[in-house]
């Protein structure tokens, strides 16, 4: 019923979002090049629309018949119902689904996009301006660069490694914006640089000294194109924040008296950004060629490009607004997130204005704590919403550090500043995953097939010494459980093996490296006993089990099958797992494991899981049989086996006697824990039961079971009966291959 009257409710809501949309004009809107309707780039719960004329800008609505507008409504529907429920297996009426879905509207890009060819022909034809640029920045840096190269010749480059990276975290502290930026996102790059220098760059402050109060008007009307006291009153005169590209203001809308955010961009922002990046690609190109002759096949040019991509996505505050209202529709209804609204109207390319909102820092602990406010429950939401981000949409926060997160009073998370944005194509995603799971697994040499197959490192390059170094870097960490791992550790061993070797790293898995290492070290600070990737396994080991995908099924199989055999232990475990996931759904793993069991490729592996199960029964005594064949019983009426049932006194008491077959243990083990699981409810597992009993296959080894069941109880009576010694256990392989093909049908 309440399924009925949400679907009503979506598609009356489709109808009214169909009717306003026929009114909304639609505008050329360069970020996205083309032309869409206002609706598709924001919602009403994300923008807030400034009418100061009070006059309603319509469009007549008549040429739309209401037709149209129901076919519209029904498509959206269509979408909207396959996006929340997934698909419906049609055989047994369960669930399926895969989360890893392609956006359409990904990062928005600025309407001025970053050009180097154009920028070198403007800049060239300038010599006045970035030769004094250019000698700003040569000397420091050739005088840093040569102390770096006597230590080598001198062999003390190890020794005063230390020394030498926090010398050049100073020196590029001091170069202005562009440089600052390209330092941090050097301290992302562990195939760049060496850990001392990464770990010394990561304390790079992104801050400036404020620019005038006056220049900061100045741009506000420049931009609004009236005076900006016409329609801002500040409540402070200075600024509240200030970084290497703008800084904020708290203010009044004279309007309707809301307290907003207005950020500023920095005077000549784009002109200095600009001149830094050619000259640094002017570099790059030579120490490209220098890194060549020294056997380091680095492309210098591609990474200053990809950098001056990202910076003036950054620059531009428009793009910034549709990113945030993208980032709202995509993680806004998550519960325990909040994205603040943004004045479409009042943001232009270096403005932005923004609902105000107060909070308290993630890492104020103390403060939590006196608010009521759990730390640790902050930390868990922040971590579920940043997966959900880079492993299903794909459309993720990069830079979610402490200044950009508070917590609301009614213990909201709240994200701010959506300047630093990327995306994740859907077979990254499945790449991230599958590199988990061999890490778990322990597979380094499938792990640097995938390196190369991600591109990561080149197409010939001989894998085995990669192995080699992985099987050395990390032997502590995989030998470790699952819930001690730290992503700093793994990071930084990693670091070493993708320094030494060949690694290329794209701009997205530097953005995901920068992400999480910034989310652990930010959860450190509000919860001291957290760690990230235990914190992220619950969320993996679910996908893993219930994502239908092919890709995540072939890396689910990967994990809990070897050599054609069940690895209880590592099913059980990832079922234990997958349990504190909020959405996750037990029906779904197993019908998905069902699948697979059944299909032509589970084939090997269901003759051998039915031999053990045989087996198992083999040994068992009368009280297990009697237990085993009531629940087999139950199973084939359609009704829930009690073994399902959470009263387990009775099964825990048989599972100590000494005749309960241990080849049953771990399969028992599986069985409770899935009935344990939160949220379980043994009704949702009748389609799954009632799929079992109408499976050919499954009817076939049934009777197969049923048989050799038989045959063993009548021997045992027998044996009783006659006091006859018991003989050697004939193995189930050859019980099964003494039935004729007609006998098993």
């Amino acid at each position: 019923m309440k399924q009925k009257i949400k679907l009503n409710l979506a598609l009356l809501a489709c109808a009214v979002f169909s009717l306003t949309e026929s009114f909304v004009p639609s505008f050329d809107y360069s970020i996205f090049g083309g032309k869409l309707s206002l609706t598709q780039i924001s919602s009403a719960t994300t923008s807030v629309q400034i009418d100061e004329t009070n006059e309603p800008n319509l469009m007549n609505s008549s040429s739309i018949s209401a037709s149209d507008r129901l076919t519209k409504a029904r498509e959206r529907l269509k979408v909207a119902t396959f996006e929340s429920f997934g698909l419906v297996d049609e055989t047994n009426g369960l669930r399926k689904e895969t989360r890893v879905r392609e956006l359409i509207l990904k990062v928005a890009e600025p309407e001025v996009k970053y050009d180097a060819v154009k920028l070198e022909e403007g800049l060239f034809k300038q010599p006045g301006t970035w030769l004094f640029r250019n000698v700003q920045l040569f000397i420091p840096l050739t005088r840093f660069t040569l102390s770096v190269l006597s230590d080598i010749y001198l062999k003390k480059e190890r020794k005063n490694r230390k020394m030498r990276a926090r010398e050049l975290m100073l020196l590029i502290s001091n170069l202005g914006p562009a440089i600052i930026k390209a330092g941090q996102a050097l301290a992302s790059r562990p195939d760049l640089l060496p850990k001392e220098y990464l770990d010394e760059l990561q304390k790079l402050q992104d801050r400036l000294p404020p620019f005038s109060n006056i220049e900061a008007h100045n741009v506000i009307s420049d931009e609004l194109g009236r005076p900006w006291d016409e329609v801002f009153e500040f409540i402070k005169p200075d600024p509240i924040a200030a970084a290497s590209i703008g800084q904020v203001y708290k203010a009044k809308l004279k309007s309707n008296g809301h307290t907003v955010a207005v950020k500023v961009q920095r005077p000549g922002c784009e002109d200095t950004i600009s001149l830094d990046l050619y000259i640094l690609r002017w570099y790059s190109s030579w120490f490209t060629k220098a890194l060549t002759t020294l056997g380091r096949n680095v492309n210098l040019v591609s990474i200053i490009d990809d950098f001056g991509e990202l910076i003036f996505r950054e620059i531009d505050y428009r793009a910034e607004m549709v990113n945030c209202q993208r980032f709202a529709e995509l993680y806004a209804n998550i519960p325990g997130v909040y994205v603040p609204k943004v004045y479409d109207q009042l943001t232009k390319k270096r403005l932005l204005t923004m609902e105000w909102v107060d909070g308290l820092k993630v890492v104020d602990r103390t403060k939590l704590l006196d608010k009521g406010i759990n730390p640790s429950k902050i930390v868990d939401t922040l971590v579920q919403c940043s997966l959900r981000q880079m492993l299903e949409n794909g459309l993720f926060h990069a830079d979610p550090h402490a200044g950009n997160l508070l917590v609301m009073e009614n213990g909201n998370l709240c994200f701010l500043d959506f300047g630093m944005v990327s995306y994740v194509e859907a077979n990254q995603r499945y790449g991230i995953m599958e590199a988990v799971v061999h890490l778990v697994n322990r597979d380094f040499k499938s792990l640097a097939n995938l390196y190369k197959r991600l591109g990561f490192i080149p197409s010939e390059q001989d894998t085995s010494p990669i192995v080699t170094a992985l099987e050395k870097a990390l032997p502590d960490v995989l030998n470790a459980s699952v819930s001690e791992f730290n992503f700093k550790n793994v990071i930084n061993k990693l670091g070493d093996v993708m320094y030494t070797f060949p690694f290329s790293l794209p701009p997205y898995y530097i953005a995901i490296i920068r992400c999480l290492g910034v989310l652990e070290g930010v959860a450190i600070q509000a919860d001291p006993q957290f760690r990230i990737i235990s914190d992220a396994y619950p969320y993996i080991a679910s996908r893993l089990l219930t994502d239908s995908s092919p890709e995540l099924q072939k890396a689910l199989q990967q994990l809990v099958f070897k050599d054609g055999q069940l690895r209880w232990d590592r099913f059980g475990e990832l079922l234990k797992e997958a349990q504190f996931t909020r959405d996750y759904d037990v029906t779904m793993a197993l019908n998905q494991m069902l699948d697979f069991l059944l299909s032509e490729r589970g084939t090997v592996i269901r003759e051998k899981l039915r031999d053990q199960i045989v087996d198992g029964i083999g040994e068992a005594g009368t009280a297990s049989i009697d237990y085993i064949s009531s629940n087999f019983r139950q199973i084939s009426l359609g009704s829930i086996p009690s073994i399902l049932n959470r009263d387990s006194q009775a099964l825990d008491k048989l599972m100590q006697t000494e005749d309960f077959p241990q080849e049953l243990q771990s399969l028992i083990k599986i069985v409770q824990t899935v009935s344990n699981s939160e949220g379980f409810d043994p009704r949702k597992i009748l389609p799954l039961l009632r799929r079992l009993v109408s499976e050919p296959e499954i009817q076939k080894i049934s009777i197969l079971l049923a048989q050799s069941l038989s045959e063993r109880v009548v021997s045992r009576i027998i044996r009783r009966a006659f006091n006859v010694p018991q003989q050697s256990r004939i193995p189930s392989t050859q019980t099964f291959q003494h039935l004729k093909p007609s006998e098993t049908v």
